[in-house]
Protein backbone atom coordinates (compact mmCIF):
# COMPACT_ATOMS: atom_id res chain seq x y z
CA UNK A 1 0.00 0.00 0.00
CA UNK A 2 1.30 3.69 -0.41
CA UNK A 3 2.09 5.57 1.96
CA UNK A 4 -0.45 7.91 1.41
CA UNK A 5 -3.27 5.05 1.26
CA UNK A 6 -2.16 3.79 4.16
CA UNK A 7 -2.25 7.40 5.73
CA UNK A 8 -5.56 8.28 4.69
CA UNK A 9 -6.61 4.03 5.81
CA UNK A 10 -5.36 5.04 9.39
CA UNK A 11 -7.47 8.17 9.51
CA UNK A 12 -10.14 6.78 8.51
CA UNK A 13 -10.46 3.81 10.80
CA UNK A 14 -9.32 6.19 13.58
CA UNK A 15 -11.96 8.18 13.07
CA UNK A 16 -14.53 4.90 13.80
CA UNK A 17 -12.09 4.05 16.31
CA UNK A 18 -12.43 6.86 18.66
CA UNK A 19 -15.89 7.06 17.73
CA UNK A 20 -16.71 3.73 19.26
CA UNK A 21 -14.07 3.62 22.28
CA UNK A 22 -13.39 7.35 23.24
CA UNK A 23 -9.85 8.94 23.13
CA UNK A 24 -9.26 6.34 25.89
CA UNK A 25 -8.85 4.15 23.24
CA UNK A 26 -5.19 2.94 22.58
CA UNK A 27 -3.21 3.58 19.15
CA UNK A 28 -1.50 -0.21 19.90
CA UNK A 29 -5.41 -1.36 20.17
CA UNK A 30 -6.44 0.43 16.93
CA UNK A 31 -3.22 -1.25 14.88
CA UNK A 32 -4.44 -4.39 16.27
CA UNK A 33 -8.09 -3.70 14.66
CA UNK A 34 -6.40 -2.59 11.31
CA UNK A 35 -4.06 -5.30 11.14
CA UNK A 36 -0.28 -3.53 10.58
CA UNK A 37 1.92 -3.05 12.99
CA UNK A 38 2.15 -0.27 16.08
CA UNK A 39 4.71 1.65 14.72
CA UNK A 40 3.48 1.98 11.38
CA UNK A 41 0.90 4.45 12.83
CA UNK A 42 3.71 6.52 13.84
CA UNK A 43 5.43 6.40 10.56
CA UNK A 44 2.59 8.50 9.87
CA UNK A 45 1.82 10.34 13.33
CA UNK A 46 4.51 11.22 15.48
CA UNK A 47 2.05 10.82 18.96
CA UNK A 48 -1.52 9.99 19.49
CA UNK A 49 -2.22 13.97 19.69
CA UNK A 50 -1.16 14.18 16.45
CA UNK A 51 -3.71 11.39 15.12
CA UNK A 52 -6.44 13.53 16.75
CA UNK A 53 -5.57 16.51 15.27
CA UNK A 54 -5.99 15.20 11.67
CA UNK A 55 -9.61 13.67 13.03
CA UNK A 56 -10.05 16.98 14.03
CA UNK A 57 -9.51 18.32 11.02
CA UNK A 58 -11.01 15.85 9.20
CA UNK A 59 -14.54 15.34 11.10
CA UNK A 60 -14.80 18.96 11.94
CA UNK A 61 -13.25 21.70 9.91
CA UNK A 62 -14.28 19.48 6.99
CA UNK A 63 -17.93 19.96 7.69
CA UNK A 64 -17.93 23.12 8.51
CA UNK A 65 -19.59 25.28 6.05
CA UNK A 66 -17.94 28.73 4.94
CA UNK A 67 -20.95 29.36 3.95
CA UNK A 68 -23.00 29.80 7.47
CA UNK A 69 -21.40 32.69 8.89
CA UNK A 70 -22.26 34.77 5.63
CA UNK A 71 -25.66 33.24 6.00
CA UNK A 72 -26.30 34.27 9.01
CA UNK A 73 -25.38 38.05 8.22
CA UNK A 74 -27.51 38.19 4.94
CA UNK A 75 -30.06 40.63 5.76
CA UNK A 76 -32.11 40.00 2.56
CA UNK A 77 -33.36 37.28 4.70
CA UNK A 78 -35.25 37.84 7.75
CA UNK A 79 -33.28 36.43 10.99
CA UNK A 80 -35.63 33.32 11.59
CA UNK A 81 -35.24 32.07 7.67
CA UNK A 82 -31.58 32.69 8.26
CA UNK A 83 -31.29 31.00 11.39
CA UNK A 84 -33.79 27.90 10.20
CA UNK A 85 -31.80 27.62 6.74
CA UNK A 86 -28.50 27.57 9.02
CA UNK A 87 -30.00 24.65 11.09
CA UNK A 88 -31.67 22.42 8.88
CA UNK A 89 -28.25 22.73 6.68
CA UNK A 90 -26.15 21.64 10.64
CA UNK A 91 -28.21 18.82 11.07
CA UNK A 92 -28.33 17.07 7.54
CA UNK A 93 -24.00 17.91 7.95
CA UNK A 94 -23.67 17.45 11.40
CA UNK A 95 -25.77 14.65 12.61
CA UNK A 96 -23.64 11.52 11.86
CA UNK A 97 -22.75 9.10 14.68
CA UNK A 98 -18.70 9.66 14.02
CA UNK A 99 -19.22 13.68 14.50
CA UNK A 100 -21.74 13.37 17.97
CA UNK A 101 -19.53 10.88 19.62
CA UNK A 102 -16.11 12.40 19.18
CA UNK A 103 -17.49 15.53 20.07
CA UNK A 104 -18.31 14.09 23.09
CA UNK A 105 -15.85 12.24 24.28
CA UNK A 106 -13.41 15.13 23.40
CA UNK A 107 -15.83 16.96 26.12
CA UNK A 108 -14.76 14.42 28.71
CA UNK A 109 -11.21 13.87 27.79
CA UNK A 110 -10.21 17.63 27.13
CA UNK A 111 -8.16 16.65 24.04
CA UNK A 112 -9.55 20.35 23.17
CA UNK A 113 -11.70 19.60 19.91
CA UNK A 114 -14.90 20.58 21.40
CA UNK A 115 -13.92 23.85 23.01
CA UNK A 116 -11.71 24.82 19.80
CA UNK A 117 -14.66 23.99 17.76
CA UNK A 118 -17.37 25.65 20.00
CA UNK A 119 -15.07 28.91 19.64
CA UNK A 120 -16.09 28.66 15.87
CA UNK A 121 -20.01 28.36 16.69
CA UNK A 122 -19.57 31.58 18.96
CA UNK A 123 -18.03 33.66 16.15
CA UNK A 124 -19.72 32.71 13.64
CA UNK A 125 -23.26 31.89 14.59
CA UNK A 126 -24.09 32.97 17.74
CA UNK A 127 -22.75 36.24 18.53
CA UNK A 128 -23.52 37.59 14.90
CA UNK A 129 -27.15 36.23 15.35
CA UNK A 130 -27.44 38.06 18.76
CA UNK A 131 -26.40 41.22 16.86
CA UNK A 132 -28.51 40.41 14.28
CA UNK A 133 -31.77 40.11 16.41
CA UNK A 134 -30.72 43.45 17.75
CA UNK A 135 -30.66 45.25 14.25
CA UNK A 136 -34.20 43.15 13.82
CA UNK A 137 -35.44 45.02 16.91
CA UNK A 138 -34.10 48.28 16.10
CA UNK A 139 -31.50 48.45 19.27
CA UNK A 140 -28.26 49.69 19.88
CA UNK A 141 -25.73 47.46 18.14
CA UNK A 142 -22.84 45.59 19.15
CA UNK A 143 -20.42 47.95 18.98
CA UNK A 144 -21.81 50.67 20.50
CA UNK A 145 -23.24 48.48 23.48
CA UNK A 146 -21.13 45.02 23.41
CA UNK A 147 -23.28 41.88 23.72
CA UNK A 148 -24.13 40.68 27.18
CA UNK A 149 -23.52 37.21 28.37
CA UNK A 150 -27.60 36.89 28.98
CA UNK A 151 -27.91 37.31 25.05
CA UNK A 152 -25.59 35.24 23.93
CA UNK A 153 -27.03 32.23 26.41
CA UNK A 154 -30.13 32.29 24.59
CA UNK A 155 -28.59 31.67 21.37
CA UNK A 156 -26.77 28.77 22.98
CA UNK A 157 -29.91 28.06 24.41
CA UNK A 158 -31.18 27.49 20.90
CA UNK A 159 -28.41 25.81 19.52
CA UNK A 160 -28.47 23.48 22.71
CA UNK A 161 -31.86 22.70 22.73
CA UNK A 162 -31.30 21.44 18.50
CA UNK A 163 -28.17 19.41 18.88
CA UNK A 164 -29.90 17.82 22.00
CA UNK A 165 -31.73 15.58 19.30
CA UNK A 166 -28.27 14.17 18.43
CA UNK A 167 -27.37 13.62 21.74
CA UNK A 168 -30.27 11.42 22.57
CA UNK A 169 -30.15 9.60 18.99
CA UNK A 170 -26.15 8.81 19.34
CA UNK A 171 -25.03 8.86 22.80
CA UNK A 172 -28.21 8.24 24.47
CA UNK A 173 -29.76 5.82 21.92
CA UNK A 174 -33.10 6.57 22.15
CA UNK A 175 -35.70 7.38 19.53
CA UNK A 176 -35.68 10.85 18.07
CA UNK A 177 -38.50 12.22 15.57
CA UNK A 178 -38.03 10.92 11.63
CA UNK A 179 -39.06 14.43 10.60
CA UNK A 180 -36.07 17.20 12.43
CA UNK A 181 -36.97 19.72 9.66
CA UNK A 182 -40.72 20.23 11.41
CA UNK A 183 -38.55 19.82 14.86
CA UNK A 184 -36.10 22.50 12.94
CA UNK A 185 -38.73 24.55 12.11
CA UNK A 186 -40.69 24.72 15.23
CA UNK A 187 -37.54 24.92 17.63
CA UNK A 188 -36.51 28.37 15.86
CA UNK A 189 -39.67 29.52 15.49
CA UNK A 190 -40.33 29.10 19.15
CA UNK A 191 -37.19 30.81 19.89
CA UNK A 192 -37.51 33.87 17.64
CA UNK A 193 -40.91 34.45 19.24
CA UNK A 194 -39.97 34.38 22.59
CA UNK A 195 -36.64 36.33 22.25
CA UNK A 196 -38.27 39.09 20.62
CA UNK A 197 -39.74 39.61 23.91
CA UNK A 198 -37.11 39.59 25.92
CA UNK A 199 -34.21 40.73 24.04
CA UNK A 200 -35.06 44.35 24.97
CA UNK A 201 -35.69 43.86 28.51
CA UNK A 202 -31.81 42.14 28.68
CA UNK A 203 -30.43 45.46 27.05
CA UNK A 204 -32.38 47.53 29.82
CA UNK A 205 -31.38 45.33 32.28
CA UNK A 206 -27.54 45.32 31.66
Amino acid sequence: MRAADRERAIVDEAIRFFAEHGFEGQTRELAKRMGITHSAIYRHFPSKEALIERVYQEVYLSRWSPDWGPMIRDRTLPLEARLTRFYLDYVERVFEYNWVRIFVFSGMKSFGITGRYLDIVRREIIEPAAAELRHDLKLPDAKSHPLSERETELFWGLHGRIFYLAIRKFIYETPIPPDLDAIVRDAVQTFMDGAKMTMPKLLVSG
